[in-house]
Protein backbone atom coordinates (compact mmCIF):
# COMPACT_ATOMS: atom_id res chain seq x y z
CA UNK A 1 0.00 0.00 0.00
CA UNK A 2 1.24 3.49 -0.87
CA UNK A 3 0.91 6.58 1.29
CA UNK A 4 -2.63 7.50 2.25
CA UNK A 5 -4.09 11.00 2.36
CA UNK A 6 -3.88 11.62 6.09
CA UNK A 7 -6.41 14.20 7.32
CA UNK A 8 -5.56 13.64 10.99
CA UNK A 9 -5.73 16.63 13.35
CA UNK A 10 -2.42 15.64 14.96
CA UNK A 11 -0.04 13.90 14.95
CA UNK A 12 -0.48 14.78 11.33
CA UNK A 13 0.91 14.61 7.82
CA UNK A 14 4.54 15.69 7.33
CA UNK A 15 6.19 16.66 4.04
CA UNK A 16 7.28 13.50 2.23
CA UNK A 17 10.57 15.14 1.29
CA UNK A 18 11.36 15.64 4.99
CA UNK A 19 10.55 12.02 5.84
CA UNK A 20 12.75 10.76 3.00
CA UNK A 21 15.64 12.95 4.13
CA UNK A 22 15.29 11.74 7.71
CA UNK A 23 15.16 8.14 6.46
CA UNK A 24 18.37 8.63 4.47
CA UNK A 25 20.10 10.01 7.58
CA UNK A 26 18.62 7.50 10.03
CA UNK A 27 21.75 5.36 10.48
CA UNK A 28 24.42 7.95 9.81
CA UNK A 29 23.80 11.67 10.27
CA UNK A 30 26.28 13.58 8.10
CA UNK A 31 29.20 11.24 8.65
CA UNK A 32 28.86 11.04 12.45
CA UNK A 33 28.33 7.27 12.15
CA UNK A 34 25.19 7.47 14.29
CA UNK A 35 21.55 8.47 14.19
CA UNK A 36 20.36 11.79 15.60
CA UNK A 37 18.32 9.59 17.97
CA UNK A 38 21.56 8.30 19.45
CA UNK A 39 23.73 11.37 19.68
CA UNK A 40 24.47 13.41 22.78
CA UNK A 41 22.50 16.64 22.92
CA UNK A 42 25.77 18.22 24.06
CA UNK A 43 27.64 17.15 20.93
CA UNK A 44 28.90 19.52 18.27
CA UNK A 45 26.65 17.88 15.66
CA UNK A 46 23.52 18.34 17.75
CA UNK A 47 24.42 21.88 18.70
CA UNK A 48 24.42 22.63 14.96
CA UNK A 49 20.97 21.05 14.56
CA UNK A 50 19.24 23.05 17.31
CA UNK A 51 21.05 26.31 16.45
CA UNK A 52 20.09 26.06 12.77
CA UNK A 53 16.49 25.15 13.67
CA UNK A 54 16.13 28.27 15.80
CA UNK A 55 17.82 30.45 13.17
CA UNK A 56 15.48 29.20 10.41
CA UNK A 57 12.39 29.64 12.59
CA UNK A 58 13.43 33.19 13.49
CA UNK A 59 13.86 33.94 9.80
CA UNK A 60 10.52 32.38 8.79
CA UNK A 61 8.52 34.25 11.44
CA UNK A 62 10.73 37.35 11.52
CA UNK A 63 11.04 36.96 15.28
CA UNK A 64 12.47 40.13 16.88
CA UNK A 65 15.67 39.91 18.93
CA UNK A 66 13.87 40.66 22.19
CA UNK A 67 11.96 37.37 21.99
CA UNK A 68 13.37 34.02 23.09
CA UNK A 69 12.62 30.81 21.21
CA UNK A 70 12.29 27.85 23.56
CA UNK A 71 12.00 24.20 22.54
CA UNK A 72 10.10 22.57 25.41
CA UNK A 73 8.27 19.35 26.29
CA UNK A 74 4.94 18.47 27.87
CA UNK A 75 2.62 19.48 25.07
CA UNK A 76 0.45 22.60 24.96
CA UNK A 77 -1.29 21.11 28.01
CA UNK A 78 1.75 21.77 30.22
CA UNK A 79 1.81 25.38 29.01
CA UNK A 80 -1.72 25.75 30.42
CA UNK A 81 -0.04 25.65 33.86
CA UNK A 82 3.35 27.12 32.97
CA UNK A 83 1.81 30.36 31.68
CA UNK A 84 0.00 31.29 34.92
CA UNK A 85 2.93 30.05 37.03
CA UNK A 86 5.27 32.44 35.23
CA UNK A 87 3.01 35.34 34.26
CA UNK A 88 0.26 35.64 36.88
CA UNK A 89 1.90 38.32 39.05
CA UNK A 90 -1.47 39.79 40.15
CA UNK A 91 -3.06 36.35 40.22
CA UNK A 92 -5.59 37.41 37.60
CA UNK A 93 -5.92 36.70 33.88
CA UNK A 94 -8.57 37.04 31.15
CA UNK A 95 -9.50 34.05 29.00
CA UNK A 96 -11.49 33.98 25.75
CA UNK A 97 -13.14 30.58 25.50
CA UNK A 98 -13.57 29.45 21.91
CA UNK A 99 -13.21 25.70 22.30
CA UNK A 100 -12.07 22.77 24.36
CA UNK A 101 -8.40 23.74 24.59
CA UNK A 102 -9.07 27.34 25.63
CA UNK A 103 -11.49 25.97 28.21
CA UNK A 104 -8.87 23.57 29.57
CA UNK A 105 -6.31 26.36 29.74
CA UNK A 106 -8.84 28.50 31.63
CA UNK A 107 -9.61 25.70 34.09
CA UNK A 108 -5.90 25.14 34.70
CA UNK A 109 -5.25 28.85 35.28
CA UNK A 110 -8.02 28.86 37.90
CA UNK A 111 -5.78 26.62 40.03
CA UNK A 112 -3.26 29.48 40.34
CA UNK A 113 -5.36 32.62 40.51
CA UNK A 114 -8.53 34.23 39.24
CA UNK A 115 -9.24 33.20 35.66
CA UNK A 116 -11.89 35.50 34.18
CA UNK A 117 -13.85 34.31 31.14
CA UNK A 118 -14.29 37.59 29.24
CA UNK A 119 -15.93 36.04 26.16
CA UNK A 120 -17.12 32.64 25.04
CA UNK A 121 -18.75 30.96 22.04
CA UNK A 122 -19.97 27.94 24.02
CA UNK A 123 -23.60 28.99 23.38
CA UNK A 124 -23.34 27.79 19.76
CA UNK A 125 -21.00 24.81 20.27
CA UNK A 126 -17.97 27.02 19.57
CA UNK A 127 -18.96 27.43 15.91
CA UNK A 128 -17.90 31.09 15.77
CA UNK A 129 -15.41 33.56 17.27
CA UNK A 130 -17.02 36.10 19.63
CA UNK A 131 -16.65 39.85 19.04
CA UNK A 132 -13.47 40.79 20.88
CA UNK A 133 -13.34 44.51 20.06
CA UNK A 134 -14.47 45.71 23.49
CA UNK A 135 -14.05 43.09 26.19
CA UNK A 136 -14.51 43.56 29.95
CA UNK A 137 -10.82 42.95 30.66
CA UNK A 138 -10.00 43.51 34.36
CA UNK A 139 -7.66 46.44 35.02
CA UNK A 140 -5.28 44.22 36.97
CA UNK A 141 -5.27 41.25 34.57
CA UNK A 142 -1.75 39.98 33.89
CA UNK A 143 -2.56 38.79 30.37
CA UNK A 144 -5.31 37.92 27.89
CA UNK A 145 -5.32 34.33 26.62
CA UNK A 146 -6.63 32.91 23.34
CA UNK A 147 -6.45 29.68 21.41
CA UNK A 148 -6.00 31.22 17.96
CA UNK A 149 -7.10 28.29 15.82
CA UNK A 150 -9.56 25.80 17.28
CA UNK A 151 -8.63 22.37 15.97
CA UNK A 152 -11.81 20.61 17.08
CA UNK A 153 -14.31 23.25 15.99
CA UNK A 154 -12.54 24.67 12.92
CA UNK A 155 -12.60 28.35 13.90
CA UNK A 156 -9.81 30.93 13.66
CA UNK A 157 -9.24 34.40 15.09
CA UNK A 158 -8.75 36.45 11.90
CA UNK A 159 -8.61 39.59 14.05
CA UNK A 160 -6.74 39.48 17.32
CA UNK A 161 -8.70 40.70 20.36
CA UNK A 162 -8.27 44.23 21.67
CA UNK A 163 -6.42 43.38 24.89
CA UNK A 164 -6.60 46.99 26.16
CA UNK A 165 -2.86 47.10 26.58
CA UNK A 166 -2.54 43.75 28.34
CA UNK A 167 -0.10 41.06 27.20
CA UNK A 168 -1.59 38.67 24.62
CA UNK A 169 -0.83 34.98 25.10
CA UNK A 170 -1.80 32.69 22.20
CA UNK A 171 -1.86 28.94 21.70
CA UNK A 172 -1.25 28.55 17.96
CA UNK A 173 -0.76 24.76 17.93
CA UNK A 174 -2.96 24.12 14.90
CA UNK A 175 -2.12 27.18 12.78
CA UNK A 176 1.61 27.42 13.56
CA UNK A 177 3.57 28.51 10.46
CA UNK A 178 0.48 28.40 8.23
CA UNK A 179 0.67 32.15 7.47
CA UNK A 180 2.81 35.22 8.21
CA UNK A 181 2.49 36.49 11.77
CA UNK A 182 3.41 39.72 13.55
CA UNK A 183 5.14 38.32 16.62
CA UNK A 184 5.28 41.78 18.27
CA UNK A 185 1.51 41.63 18.85
CA UNK A 186 2.01 38.79 21.33
CA UNK A 187 3.77 38.43 24.66
CA UNK A 188 3.79 34.66 24.31
CA UNK A 189 3.00 32.66 21.17
CA UNK A 190 3.33 28.91 21.56
CA UNK A 191 2.22 25.60 20.16
CA UNK A 192 2.67 21.87 20.11
CA UNK A 193 4.38 20.96 16.84
CA UNK A 194 2.52 17.71 16.11
CA UNK A 195 -0.05 19.32 13.85
CA UNK A 196 1.85 21.42 11.38
CA UNK A 197 5.57 21.15 12.08
CA UNK A 198 6.90 17.87 13.44
CA UNK A 199 6.42 14.75 15.53
CA UNK A 200 4.65 14.89 18.90
CA UNK A 201 6.82 15.71 21.87
CA UNK A 202 7.98 19.27 21.17
CA UNK A 203 6.38 22.56 22.12
CA UNK A 204 7.80 25.77 20.71
CA UNK A 205 7.35 28.79 22.93
CA UNK A 206 8.22 32.26 21.62
CA UNK A 207 8.26 34.66 24.55
CA UNK A 208 9.12 38.32 25.00
CA UNK A 209 12.19 38.71 27.20
CA UNK A 210 10.61 41.09 29.73
CA UNK A 211 8.13 38.33 30.63
CA UNK A 212 10.94 35.94 31.55
CA UNK A 213 11.76 36.67 35.18
CA UNK A 214 12.76 35.01 38.46
CA UNK A 215 9.45 36.26 39.86
CA UNK A 216 7.26 33.18 39.50
CA UNK A 217 4.48 31.80 41.67
CA UNK A 218 5.70 30.08 44.86
CA UNK A 219 6.09 26.35 44.34
CA UNK A 220 6.74 26.60 40.58
CA UNK A 221 8.93 23.60 39.72
CA UNK A 222 12.38 24.38 38.30
CA UNK A 223 11.43 22.65 35.03
CA UNK A 224 8.44 24.96 34.65
CA UNK A 225 10.29 28.25 34.82
CA UNK A 226 10.78 29.96 31.48
CA UNK A 227 13.95 31.59 32.80
CA UNK A 228 15.65 28.24 33.40
CA UNK A 229 15.04 27.15 29.80
CA UNK A 230 15.91 30.56 28.34
CA UNK A 231 19.18 30.79 30.30
CA UNK A 232 20.15 27.29 29.19
CA UNK A 233 19.26 27.61 25.50
CA UNK A 234 16.52 24.94 25.77
CA UNK A 235 19.21 22.54 27.07
CA UNK A 236 18.58 22.60 30.82
CA UNK A 237 17.74 18.93 30.54
CA UNK A 238 17.84 16.58 27.56
CA UNK A 239 15.58 18.19 24.96
CA UNK A 240 13.29 16.19 22.63
CA UNK A 241 16.30 15.97 20.34
CA UNK A 242 14.95 13.96 17.42
CA UNK A 243 11.70 15.93 17.30
CA UNK A 244 13.60 19.22 17.11
CA UNK A 245 15.73 17.79 14.29
CA UNK A 246 12.58 17.01 12.25
CA UNK A 247 11.15 20.47 13.02
CA UNK A 248 14.38 21.97 11.67
CA UNK A 249 13.91 20.06 8.42
CA UNK A 250 10.31 21.31 8.15
CA UNK A 251 11.50 24.91 8.66
CA UNK A 252 13.93 24.45 5.77
CA UNK A 253 11.19 22.87 3.65
CA UNK A 254 8.96 25.90 4.35
CA UNK A 255 11.74 28.28 3.32
CA UNK A 256 12.07 26.30 0.08
CA UNK A 257 8.31 26.68 -0.55
CA UNK A 258 8.81 30.46 -0.45
CA UNK A 259 8.20 31.10 3.26
CA UNK A 260 4.99 31.93 5.09
CA UNK A 261 3.49 34.26 2.47
CA UNK A 262 3.67 31.49 -0.12
CA UNK A 263 2.38 28.81 2.23
CA UNK A 264 -0.60 30.97 3.21
CA UNK A 265 -1.55 31.36 -0.47
CA UNK A 266 -1.25 27.59 -0.91
CA UNK A 267 -3.40 26.98 2.20
CA UNK A 268 -6.09 29.44 1.05
CA UNK A 269 -6.27 27.74 -2.33
CA UNK A 270 -6.58 24.32 -0.70
CA UNK A 271 -9.23 25.37 1.82
CA UNK A 272 -11.25 27.17 -0.90
CA UNK A 273 -11.63 23.92 -2.87
CA UNK A 274 -13.19 22.21 0.15
CA UNK A 275 -15.29 25.15 1.42
CA UNK A 276 -16.63 25.92 -2.07
CA UNK A 277 -17.76 22.33 -2.39
CA UNK A 278 -19.41 22.35 1.07
CA UNK A 279 -21.21 25.62 0.31
CA UNK A 280 -22.69 24.17 -2.87
CA UNK A 281 -23.41 20.65 -1.63
CA UNK A 282 -26.92 19.37 -1.00
CA UNK A 283 -25.70 16.69 1.41
CA UNK A 284 -22.64 17.98 3.25
CA UNK A 285 -22.42 21.25 5.10
CA UNK A 286 -19.74 23.10 7.03
CA UNK A 287 -20.44 23.86 10.70
CA UNK A 288 -18.57 27.15 11.15
CA UNK A 289 -19.63 30.80 10.66
CA UNK A 290 -18.09 31.74 7.29
CA UNK A 291 -16.08 34.70 8.55
CA UNK A 292 -14.42 32.57 11.25
CA UNK A 293 -13.43 29.54 9.17
CA UNK A 294 -10.03 27.98 9.76
CA UNK A 295 -7.71 27.22 6.84
CA UNK A 296 -6.34 24.23 8.75
CA UNK A 297 -9.30 22.31 10.20
CA UNK A 298 -12.57 21.91 8.29
CA UNK A 299 -15.47 20.25 10.17
CA UNK A 300 -18.56 19.18 8.23
CA UNK A 301 -21.66 17.01 8.65
CA UNK A 302 -24.41 15.36 6.59
CA UNK A 303 -26.97 15.93 9.35
CA UNK A 304 -27.41 12.19 9.76
CA UNK A 305 -25.15 10.27 12.14
CA UNK A 306 -25.48 6.94 10.34
CA UNK A 307 -24.60 8.58 7.04
CA UNK A 308 -21.62 10.31 8.67
CA UNK A 309 -20.35 6.94 9.90
CA UNK A 310 -20.88 5.39 6.47
CA UNK A 311 -18.95 8.23 4.86
CA UNK A 312 -15.99 7.89 7.25
CA UNK A 313 -15.86 4.13 6.66
CA UNK A 314 -16.03 4.35 2.86
CA UNK A 315 -13.54 7.24 2.80
CA UNK A 316 -11.06 5.16 4.79
CA UNK A 317 -11.45 2.27 2.37
CA UNK A 318 -10.70 4.72 -0.46
CA UNK A 319 -7.43 5.89 1.17
CA UNK A 320 -8.64 8.99 3.05
CA UNK A 321 -7.60 8.51 6.68
CA UNK A 322 -8.73 10.13 9.94
CA UNK A 323 -11.81 12.00 8.72
CA UNK A 324 -13.90 11.21 11.78
CA UNK A 325 -14.79 14.36 13.74
CA UNK A 326 -13.64 14.84 17.33
CA UNK A 327 -15.61 12.70 19.77
CA UNK A 328 -17.13 15.83 21.36
CA UNK A 329 -18.74 17.07 18.13
CA UNK A 330 -19.15 14.05 15.85
CA UNK A 331 -19.47 14.45 12.10
CA UNK A 332 -16.32 14.72 10.01
CA UNK A 333 -13.23 16.90 10.05
CA UNK A 334 -10.54 17.29 7.43
CA UNK A 335 -7.31 18.75 8.76
CA UNK A 336 -5.45 20.18 5.79
CA UNK A 337 -2.15 21.35 7.24
CA UNK A 338 0.81 22.75 5.28
CA UNK A 339 2.05 19.31 4.23
CA UNK A 340 -1.31 18.13 2.84
CA UNK A 341 -0.86 18.30 -0.95
CA UNK A 342 -3.52 20.10 -2.99
CA UNK A 343 -4.39 16.87 -4.84
CA UNK A 344 -5.32 15.31 -1.48
CA UNK A 345 -8.08 17.90 -1.12
CA UNK A 346 -9.11 17.65 -4.78
CA UNK A 347 -9.41 13.86 -4.52
CA UNK A 348 -11.36 14.14 -1.26
CA UNK A 349 -13.85 16.52 -2.89
CA UNK A 350 -14.20 14.18 -5.89
CA UNK A 351 -14.92 11.33 -3.47
CA UNK A 352 -17.48 13.45 -1.58
CA UNK A 353 -19.26 14.32 -4.84
CA UNK A 354 -19.52 10.66 -5.71
CA UNK A 355 -20.75 9.78 -2.21
CA UNK A 356 -23.39 12.49 -2.46
CA UNK A 357 -24.65 11.12 -5.79
CA UNK A 358 -25.09 7.65 -4.31
CA UNK A 359 -26.56 8.74 -0.99
CA UNK A 360 -29.05 11.49 -1.65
Amino acid sequence: MGRVYNFSAGPAVLPEEVLREAAAEMLDYKGTGMSVMEMSHRSKAYEGIITDAEKDLRELMQIPDNYKVLFLQGGASLQFAMIPMNLMKNRKAAYIITGQWAKKAYQEAALYGEAVAVASSADKTFSYIPDCSDLPIPEDADYVYICENNTIYGTKFWNLPDTKGKTLVADVSSCFLSEPVDVTKYGVIYGGVQKNIGPAGVVICIIREDLITEDVLPGTPTMMRYKIHADNGSMYNTPPAYGIYICGKVFRWLKKQGGLEAIKEHNEKKAKILYDFLDGSGLFKGTVAKKDRSLMNVPFVTGNEELDAKFVKEAKAAGFENLKGHRTVGGMRASIYNAMPIEGVEKLVAFMKEFETHNS
